[in-house]
């Protein structure tokens, strides 16, 4: 899965690098804010639902390519997982930067897809719920690899009043890393994350 990603990720920027420059490259800064949806998918797995949080940032957009540009943010996103007990339930908040190819149709309204790659590091966890009486591994253990890193990719589309951009975007994440020590004597030999998110964003073109 995770090489199927790269590859997929490697023809997109291929194909794209070819395209023709922009006599006056376009230049954005705004802000975002939305909602999350996120589980931790566990090997062995642990039957869950997604659990919904918020997320919001800065967002960075550079188009000097006809079609393409690039996409830079600065976010807080909260994820975790909710287990479909009821009686378990814990957050995870990161902080996450993602770098991602800015692809578009359209002039003044465009429909667009970003894609690309995310880090992140894990700011706090917290037990939002806990009236299990097990101890299982995912219920006692601390969060134990805060760095996380994966791929994102959204589809979203915009409107532009004179520089001033509403934009509306669905959002996607999966990561490679794992929360929890995948060693061979480790209960999980995976658990990563994958969350959902549809996000608002007001964003001025400064140039």
């Amino acid at each position: 899965m995770r090489k199927l990603f790269i590859l997929i990720f490697i023809a997109i920027n291929a194909t794209l690098s070819a395209q023709a420059r922009l006599d006056n490259p376009e230049v954005y800064v705004g802000a975002n804010f939305g909602v999350t949806e996120s589980m931790v998918m566990f090997t062995p797995s642990v039957s869950q639902g997604f659990l919904m949080g918020y997320n919001g940032g800065i967002v960075f957009r550079y188009i000097a390519e006809k079609y393409v540009g690039m996409q830079a943010e600065i976010n807080y996103s909260q994820r975790g997982w909710t287990e479909s007990s009821g009686l378990y339930t814990r957050q995870l908040n990161y902080i996450e930067l993602p770098f991602m190819t800015h692809i578009y149709m359209g002039k003044k309204s465009r429909f667009f897809i970003n894609i690309g790659p995310k880090v992140s590091y894990l700011l706090s966890e917290k037990v939002v719920l806990n009236q299990s009486t097990t101890s299982d591994t995912q219920h006692i253990t601390a969060i134990q690899n805060p760095f996380d890193y994966g791929l994102c990719g959204g589809l979203g589309l915009l409107f532009n009043i004179k520089g001033n951009i509403i934009q509306l975007e669905t959002r996607t994440y999966y990561g490679f890393s794992d929360v929890f020590s995948n060693k061979k004597t480790d209960y999980f030999s995976k658990s990563n994350n994958f969350n959902l998110a549809v996000n608002l964003a007001w964003i001025l073109q400064i140039k």
